[in-house]
């Protein structure tokens, strides 16, 4: 069973470290968050953790094999060893895994008879549960999964951290702020730091101050928006988009992030007929390694006829908004943009 970020708080408050975890999910923060407070409760007082506390990158080969013959020795001079093993990557097409099925055999030897007096720690990158070895990870150790955070989750955490610091900072100005971050527990927190200090001596946190200080960068999710289109998720898409919108995101500008999109998805699809290394198709279009998996794998299910069908809408829409046809102003461009959604939606 996987675990939530809540119910691993729970079982730590009560001091109840198990053997092995496997932390992965979107929100790296709270993960890696957790994976130190693991390691904290892991040492008593007075023991010698130089000695007892050690990381493993998977980048490096022969090195989970090490990790495992490291938390079968007996702790030296403390109650426990602690041993995090980083970059994990089980993907979905297995594209530079560091994790394979050749390690399965010393996985299982492991899992099924660890170490009692370590504390084993992986923490994925990437952890594909439908592959196998992403199935045993997720199965055979205490597994946490670290969703992005709510709206909700982020003012309750920031209005914590706000209060640590000892400034104030009333529910509208802290939604405005929530609002500027977005989803990025990690950003929130080192804005946070900054406006607490700027806000000296008074140490009541303005929405003057946060106009100033913190920019306006929340993401458009633009890709989520356009991988619901591509899969005809019609209902989903509109309902993303108006949350895009009512984020305070410009139509014309949301509409340029479509276009591209539709027109990286073109230029993949494209290269990919031609059998193009994947290497290079995610080069050529500028992906990072983690979204290289969920925007090929959208670039593969649509028809070339879609895309170019697609961006011909595209660019009648952005014809029509710069020429207000349809209505003008604000509303009659985010009439325009919520038509075009639902066309291609429909393609």
């Amino acid at each position: 069973m996987v675990l939530s970020r809540e119910q691993l708080r729970n079982q730590l408050k009560q001091r109840e470290i198990a053997p092995v975890y496997v932390l992965f999910g979107a929100e790296t923060y709270l993960r890696d968050l957790a994976a130190k407070t693991i390691s904290d409760l892991s040492f008593a007082e007075g023991d010698f953790r130089d000695f007892n506390d050690t990381s493993f990158s998977l980048n490096s080969d022969g090195n989970l094999k090490q990790a495992l013959a490291v938390a079968e020795q007996l702790p030296m001079m403390a109650s426990r060893r602690v041993v995090r093993i980083t970059d994990i990557r089980i993907s979905a097409t297995g594209y530079r895994d560091t994790i394979t099925e050749d390690h399965e055999a010393m996985l299982s030897a492991y899992f099924a008879n660890p170490s009692p007096t370590s504390t084993v720690i992986f923490i994925a990158d990437d952890l594909n549960g439908v592959r196998k070895m992403g199935k045993l990870l997720r199965d055979k150790t205490t597994a946490v999964e670290f969703k992005p955070l709510e709206d909700a989750e982020l003012a309750d955490w920031a209005r914590s951290e706000f209060r640590k610091t000892g400034a104030e900072i009333d529910g509208a100005t802290l939604n405005s702020f929530i609002n500027r971050i977005g989803p990025n527990v990690c950003r929130l927190n080192n804005e946070i730091s900054k406006l607490a200090t700027a806000a000296l001596p008074g140490k009541v946190v303005t929405t003057g101050l946060i106009e100033e200080l913190v920019p306006n960068s929340r993401e458009i999710d633009n890709f989520e928006l356009t991988k619901q289109l591509v899969a005809g998720r019609r209902s989903s898409a509109i309902n993303l988009l108006r949350k895009i919108l009512d984020d305070g995101a410009e139509p014309l500008a949301l509409l340029g992030l479509i276009a591209y999109n539709y027109r990286r998805l073109l230029m993949a699809k494209e290269m990919m007929e031609r059998g193009v290394d994947r290497r290079e198709v995610a080069n050529v279009v500028k992906l990072r390694y983690n979204d290289q998996e969920p925007f090929l794998a959208a670039a593969r299910r649509v028809e070339m006829k879609k895309l170019v069908s697609a961006i011909q809408k595209v660019a009648k829409t952005d014809v029509a908004m710069k020429t207000s046809i349809g209505g003008s102003g604000p509303v009659g461009a985010r009439l325009q943009i919520e038509m075009l959604v639902c066309d291609l939606a429909l393609l």
